[in-house]
C-alpha cells in the first residue's frame, strides 16, 4: 500500500504553498487553489508519524460527493475534483469563525455540561440531560479560527459584538448552517446513520458567501448508527459510533493524549493497515458507495500530472 505523506510540487503560476495538518495547498495565479488531501494523519493537535494509505482518497471523495449534494443551498468554493486526492477551487476570504451545530448532547458539550456548565456559546441547555441524547432542536455553537493553538467557543453576541463578522453576514450563516446540517441528516438517515454534530467554514468572494473546506467527512463530523440508537441510551451504554474517534481511544489506550512528556505509541504496519481498512469502511458506510482504490504505480506522478491538467484548462 502506498501513503502519500507529503507533496513538493511547483506549477505554473504557482505564487505560494502552505503545509496544513493533514493538506497541502497550492495557490494558482492568486485566484485558485489547489488542496492535496494527503495521507497524514492528526489527533489531538499532533500529526502522527506515520501516513494512512487511502486516508486522503476517502476524505476528498466523500467531502466532494456531499459538496455537489449541497450546491442547491449555498455556492461552494469548488470548481473541479481532477484527482480522487485533489479539489481545485476558488479563493475565498474566509469568516473567521466555524460554524458547529449539534443535534445531540455529544462530544465538547457534553463535557461542558458534565462539568455543571448549563450554556454552551451562550446557548442555555436544559436539565436532566445526559450524553447522547437527543437535543429538542439543533443548536449553534461557534467557535473562532485561531491561527495558532486551539479553537475557541464563542457566543453569537460576542461575535456580532466584536465585530468578527457582521450581523448581515452571520444570519446568513446560521440560515446555511442549518439548512446544510437538514440535508446532512437526511442523506445520513438514508444509510441508517445519525449525523450528531458537524462543523462548517465559509468564506467570502465579493459579496458572495461560500462554502469552504470539506463538509459531513468522518474528521469533521460525529455520526451513531441509527439502528439501537435509542435502547443504547435507554441502557446508558456508549453509541456505536462513526467517526475517526477509534484512532483517539487508541492512542488514549497506549498513553498519548498529545500532552507534553507523552510518547506517540509505535504505529507498526498492521496498525496502519488496520486504520486504513477503518477508512475505507466509514467511506463506503457513509456514502452507500464502493471504495475503489486508485493503486497508481506512482501516486505522487499522478497527482501532479492530473493537477497540471486542471490548472490548464482553468
Amino acid at each position: 500500500m502506498k501513503a502519500i505523506k507529503e507533496t513538493q510540487f511547483n506549477f505554473p503560476k504557482q505564487t505560494s504553498f502552505y503545509k496544513g495538518k493533514v493538506r497541502d495547498v497550492y495557490t494558482i495565479d492568486n485566484q485558485y487553489m489547489a488542496m492535496v488531501v494527503t495521507d497524514r494523519i492528526s489527533a489531538f493537535d499532533v500529526v502522527l508519524p506515520e501516513a494512512i494509505p487511502f486516508k486522503g482518497q476517502v476524505l476528498n471523495q466523500i467531502a466532494a460527493k456531499f459538496l455537489a449534494a449541497t450546491q442547491d443551498i449555498v455556492p461552494n468554493w469548488v470548481i473541479t475534483v481532477p484527482d480522487e486526492m485533489v479539489t481545485i477551487g476558488r479563493i475565498c476570504e474566509p469568516f473567521k469563525v466555524e460554524m458547529v451545530i449539534r443535534g445531540y448532547l455529544a462530544g465538547h458539550s457534553a463535557r461542558e455540561y458534565a462539568a455543571g456548565r448549563r450554556a454552551v456559546c451562550g446557548v442555555t441547555l436544559p436539565e436532566g440531560l445526559k450524553e447522547n441524547d437527543k437535543l429538542d432542536e439543533p443548536i449553534i455553537t461557534p467557535t473562532t479560527k485561531a491561527s495558532v493553538g486551539h479553537d475557541e467557543d464563542i457566543s453569537r453576541e460576542d461575535l456580532l459584538s466584536k465585530g468578527i463578522v457582521s450581523i448581515q453576514d452571520y444570519d446568513l450563516l446560521e440560515e446555511y448552517t442549518r439548512a446544510l446540517y437538514k440535508r446532512g441528516t437526511e442523506m445520513a438517515a438514508e444509510r441508517g446513520l445519525i449525523l450528531v454534530d458537524t462543523k462548517y467554514e465559509f468564506g467570502k468572494v465579493g459579496d458572495t458567501i461560500y462554502l469552504i473546506d470539506e463538509i459531513h467527512t468522518p474528521d469533521s463530523s460525529r455520526y451513531f448508527y441509527a439502528d439501537g440508537y435509542q435502547e443504547r441510551q435507554d441502557a446508558g451504554e456508549q453509541q456505536k459510533q462513526l467517526s475517526k474517534e477509534f484512532v483517539r481511544r487508541w492512542l488514549i489506550e497506549n498513553g498519548f493524549q498529545g500532552k507534553d512528556g507523552q510518547v506517540i505509541p509505535e504505529m507498526t504496519p498492521e496498525i496502519v493497515e488496520s486504520i486504513s481498512d477503518r477508512y475505507i469502511e466509514l467511506y463506503e458506510q457513509i456514502t452507500g458507495d464502493t471504495f475503489v482504490k486508485n493503486d497508481s504505480a506512482d501516486v505522487s506522478q499522478r497527482i501532479e500530472e492530473n493537477i497540471n491538467k486542471a490548472i490548464a484548462a482553468l
